[in-house]
């Protein structure tokens, strides 16, 4: 089992962990690694939950701050082990997991080693599955078992915000859209229907769909809705009888869930729909007192999250919740992942001077 040293550097710790490959459904051994290593902290007490790790103080504080951060990644392709890069004078560190989100990971291990007595309490969380369903989510796993772990006054994702505060979050929505038909021989089509032809007019209003900009108590969150895969056929001389288009609706934070599903209802109405997958945003949070010193402390302008993130969680659990962590979010996923070297420094500067009440 791989061993971390929790006195090294943010860098070198998101390098280490960077090159424990930790894709959804393989975290395992990552979850040892830092087990195994925030176990040995005797001001922490530690819960595992198959491959999520939860450490908290003990020190009766008047306020508790939840900090979280997912360990899995989305697929390796060609971009593993990490390397240092030079990019117009910046220094980055390359690799998959560097900005989704290992480096903030780095950073919240880092300070767990060597906070033993923070300004407020604080529970770590370290989970596993964010980057696929939301129900094989380490988080939803732990909320059934322990839902008093996620008891807090505020909570922050080291999700990537380039450094800067990120409020909120759009809902995430997947549905399938069926188009039916009846199967035929090629050489006499009429015959048959095709469904993948049937398909077209869904395909239309898709490529029509005008995305709205929506202002959530001060930040415009953007909307999206887009066809991201299509699948149908049987063979090369058959008239298909069934043709699905997978499609993922963002939607702001203003929409609820229910109301998000009766959306893609509508804009597909005729067609037969299944929604499959359904995650509700998250309000920006940003007016409780602790959130506006949060913001004090380590500056700049809030911005709107566009990505589901886990703060939807500890939005709908009454918890204010926001993003902050190292990296650029449009390289989450990206097979050219890089994370600036400077802005992990700056993240963990951030959060080290907040939690000491610097």
């Amino acid at each position: 089992m791989p061993e971390l040293d929790l006195t090294a550097s943010s860098l070198d710790l998101t390098r280490t962990i960077c090159d424990i490959p930790s894709v959804s459904g393989d975290e395992a051994g990552l979850a040892d690694a830092i087990d195994a290593a925030i176990g040995s902290l005797g001001h922490l007490e530690v819960y595992r939950d198959g491959d999520t790790i939860v450490a908290r103080t003990g020190l009766g504080r008047a306020q508790r701050v939840v900090i979280a951060g997912h360990i899995d990644t989305v697929p390796i392709n060609q971009n593993l082990p990490t390397r240092d890069i030079h990019n117009d004078g910046e220094a980055y560190l390359w690799g998959r997991g560097t900005v989704d989100m290992k480096a903030g990971v780095a950073v919240q291990l880092k300070l767990a080693a060597e906070l033993a007595e923070p300004r407020v309490d604080i529970t770590w969380m370290w989970y596993d599955h964010e980057e696929v369903d939301a129900d094989l989510n380490g988080l939803t796993r732990l909320a059934r078992t322990r839902p008093d772990l996620f008891a807090g006054d505020f909570a922050i994702l080291g999700e990537p915000s380039n450094g800067t505060v990120e409020g909120g979050c759009n809902g995430n929505l997947r549905a399938i859209v069926r188009t039916h038909g009846v199967r035929a021989h090629s050489a006499r089509a009429w015959i048959g229907e095709n469904a993948i032809h049937a398909a077209a007019p869904a395909l239309g209003r898709l490529a029509a769909y005008r995305p709205r900009d929506i202002a959530v108590d001060g930040l415009v969150y953007r909307e999206g809705m887009n066809a991201v895969r299509i699948s149908g056929g049987v063979a090369g001389n058959v008239i298909p009888d069934l043709c699905e288009i997978e499609v993922n609706y963002r939607f702001a934070p203003s929409r609820t869930a229910e109301e998000a599903a009766d959306h893609v209802r509508n804009v597909f109405e005729g067609f037969d729909v299944d929604v499959v997958d359904l995650a509700p945003g998250a309000r920006p949070g940003l007016d409780a007192p602790i959130a506006q010193e949060f913001l004090a402390a380590v500056g700049g302008e809030p911005q709107p999250k566009y990505g589901w993130t886990d703060v939807a969680r500890f939005s709908a659990m009454g918890v204010p919740a926001v993003n902050y962590g190292p990296g650029d979010p449009h390289l989450a996923h990206h097979d050219e992942e890089r994370v600036p070297v400077a802005q992990i420094d700056a993240v963990e500067q951030g959060l080290r001077a907040w939690l000491n009440g610097g």
